[in-house]
């Protein structure tokens, strides 16, 4: 079972492509240099152009719980700290399989 996390920022539309190259950076960090992560994406909202989430999979909760602790995602939040709100966390969990 591959467990799911997805996270949602709001930024100031001034720093919309500052977000998304940050997020991008955390993104391509982690599947570059973390096995445990399967994807990660970065997704604008199509109705709120200023909220982004990211849409992460992780072979489990142990992979995720590593990839919190990783240089890569303390820069990314390095970041965006001054001007994101969040993270927000919409939901974390396992697939469900049949």
């Amino acid at each position: 079972m591959t467990y799911h996390v997805l996270v949602q920022f709001d930024v100031p539309s001034d720093k919309r492509e500052a977000f998304a190259a940050a997020g991008l950076f955390d993104a391509n960090g982690s599947l570059q240099n973390e096995p445990g992560t399967l994807r990660f994406e970065v997704i604008r909202d199509e109705n709120n152009r200023n909220r982004f989430y990211l849409d992460e999979v992780y072979e489990d909760e142990a992979a995720f719980l590593q990839h919190c602790r990783n240089e890569t995602i303390a820069r990314f939040y390095e970041l965006i700290d001054s001007y994101a709100f969040g993270p927000f966390f919409l939901f974390k969990g396992y697939r469900v399989e049949g």
